[in-house]
């Protein structure tokens, strides 16, 4: 969509035909406890100029009345509304599993039970209870207590399994820590089983967004392409990617083809700029985007010139692999475009 065309000079704009803005959080909106430059700003701006604005994330460790508050303190508008999470996604997924009133093993926080008896299902944090499921999510406390009573359910096959997401690492003030996928393959390791996913990058927390905003061309903002990038693709939205999070240059370049998003932006400012599309040379060695421009001959990618403005650069770079169809591996990338 914003990233290949052929008219001199064309351009496009990434909110294009947009009814809804759907943000993830950790590295689109916020960094630890500081929101990324731009970012509210853009947001609000967007909410201004009449377009829907939701907030999707994988975190599970939250309420969406907790999220909705933390985004509030950094000057967004936000009700709990707003906020889908993947507990709630989770959910949608356990009511096509589960008799009402049935009792779910939780292995998690406040932001997963809640939901859980907002569901109608009733919570326990023992295997001994006969639990007709678990449904398992991030959550600081979690430990090897937690994750022993889920093996201990999960031993018997009748007994469904949900997981909010896998996502292997998260984000935290100190650094990049251990996600939810560390616990559920732990889980995993110990049963011999993979749980139901809920959360991004499968499709049900953006099927739970779009109904709840009635959006029906929405344009989805991450900043990671195995979970947000991938998610919007498989669910038909928009994806925009901010190089403001975890995923830079190096993984764009090399992302494999269902987990390349249709605009590459610096930060938020850029939703509201025109996008130069990406032309090729007659002779298909060319890629210009803007005033940069990068060769392809053969395995080699190299910079021709480096331009005005780096995120043109890395979007020429983009646009020459990912036409070529060539793997990544095969290639030798000058290190200008990602070093």
């Amino acid at each position: 969509m914003g990233l290949f065309g052929k008219a001199k000079g064309e351009v496009v704009h990434p909110l294009d035909g947009v009814d809804a803005v759907l943000a993830d959080l950790d590295g689109v909106v916020y960094q630890g406890a500081g929101a990324i430059p731009h970012a509210v700003d853009a947001l609000n701006r967007v909410a201004a100029e009449g377009l829907r604005v939701g907030y999707i994330t994988n975190n599970a460790s939250r309420t969406d009345a907790q999220v909705a508050g933390h985004l509030s303190e950094f000057g967004l508008a936000v009700a709990a509304e707003d906020v889908v999470t993947s507990p709630q996604a989770a959910m949608r997924v356990m009511r096509t599993l589960l008799e009402p009133g049935s009792t779910v093993l939780v292995v998690g926080g406040v932001g997963l039970s809640s939901e859980v008896e907002k569901a109608g299902f009733v919570v326990t944090r023992s295997a001994e209870d006969a639990p007709a499921a678990v449904v398992q999510g991030f959550a600081p406390e979690v430990g090897w207590t937690q994750l022993a009573e889920a093996a201990f359910a999960l031993h018997d096959p009748a007994v469904q399994w949900v997981a909010t997401n896998t996502d292997w690492t998260i984000p935290v003030a100190r650094g990049i820590a251990p996600g939810n996928g560390t616990l559920v393959s732990a889980v995993h390791t110990a049963v011999g089983r993979l749980p139901v996913v809920a959360g991004k990058p499968e499709t049900t927390i953006f099927e739970v967004a779009a109904e709840r905003f009635s959006a029906q061309n929405a344009a989805f903002i991450g900043d990671r392409l195995d979970t947000d990038t991938m998610g919007a693709k498989r669910a038909g939205l928009r994806a925009i990617h901010v190089l403001t999070g975890i995923d830079r240059a190096k993984q764009l370049l090399a992302a494999p083809k269902d987990s390349r998003p249709d605009f590459i932006l610096d930060d938020l400012r850029q939703l509201f700029e025109p996008y130069p599309v990406a032309r090729t040379s007659k002779d298909g060695v060319e890629t210009i985007v803007g005033s940069s421009v990068v060769t392809m001959k053969g395995h080699l990618v190299r910079v021709e010139r480096a331009g005005d403005r780096p995120v043109d650069l890395l979007r020429a770079g983009c646009a020459a692999i990912w036409g070529s169809g060539k793997s990544i591996h095969v290639l030798d990338v000058d290190p200008a475009l990602y070093s």
